[in-house]
């Protein structure tokens, strides 16, 4: 009787998972979502809430806020600010990764954001709200994020509006810094100056990662979590909250 031959079990798996990993159909999307847009298109009666997506495959789960209601939905929210329970002021370290309470505040981590923005073309949207009840969103035609060894360079594309203004679109270009890694333009660093980390040139239109305080208080100045062309930089805001979409599920 001749051998009976068997694939090895490491063969099997690779085989088993080289579909989900390389697929293009949106079946495999269906058994791991690579963002909310996917879960949304599967199942869009979904609220708004935590899930797990897979932007870098089966082996790499991750959880982040999904909002499903804001202009037909699956956004997926990778920053987010609404009552300073989380310390934003971190090291380089800490930004790369991610950290935070994904039902809460939270920020993603620029690893993540990278995987996320290679993947597709996306689109960016700012919703936030000032200590008086006004509601506003900057929005931009694409936006991703460089890998590490580019600096998380930071790519926008156009302004569509929203009623917050244009507060991105000096940052485009700008490479990520944080107070232990300063990459801005300035002569000064930028992420010392203004206490939070973001894609700082010399220095700021737009300070979401700052210190969470009381609207207008001006003490000490420009420090807050911030979008200039909102509210100024003299006003911190309640809540803010960024977010991308592959432009193809519009």
């Amino acid at each position: 009787m001749g051998k009976q031959m068997f694939a090895p079990r490491n063969t099997i798996m690779v085989l088993l998972v080289m579909p989900l990993l390389f697929g293009a159909s949106r079946c495999s999307s269906l058994l791991l979502p690579v963002d909310c847009s996917d879960l949304h298109d599967h199942y869009p009666s979904k609220p708004s809430g935590v899930y797990t997506i897979f932007p870098g495959g089966p082996i790499s789960p991750l959880q982040v806020y999904c909002d499903m209601e804001s202009d037909g939905g699956g956004w997926t929210v990778f920053q987010r600010r609404m009552d300073g329970s989380v310390n934003f002021y971190r090291t380089w370290d800490h930004y790369k990764k991610g950290f935070g309470n994904k039902d809460g505040e939270y920020w993603m981590g620029l690893d993540n954001i990278v995987l996320l923005t290679m993947r597709n073309k996306n689109e960016l949207r700012v919703d936030m709200e000032d200590w008086e009840g006004g509601k506003v969103y900057a929005q931009y035609r694409s936006f991703s994020v460089d890998p590490e060894s580019f600096g998380y360079t930071l790519n926008l594309g156009s302004f569509i509006n929203g009623g917050a203004g244009d507060g991105m679109g000096y940052h485009a270009g700008r490479k990520f810094s944080t107070f232990d890694k300063d990459q801005d333009s300035s002569s000064s660093n930028c992420a010392k100056i203004h206490l939070g980390a973001f894609w700082y040139g010399g220095c700021q239109n737009a300070n979401p990662n700052g210190v969470y305080r009381l609207g207008a208080d001006n003490v000490p100045s420009r420090v807050g979590v911030e979008w200039y062309q909102f509210k100024s930089t003299e006003y911190s805001l309640k809540t803010i909250s960024m977010k991308i979409r592959p432009v193809t599920s519009v």
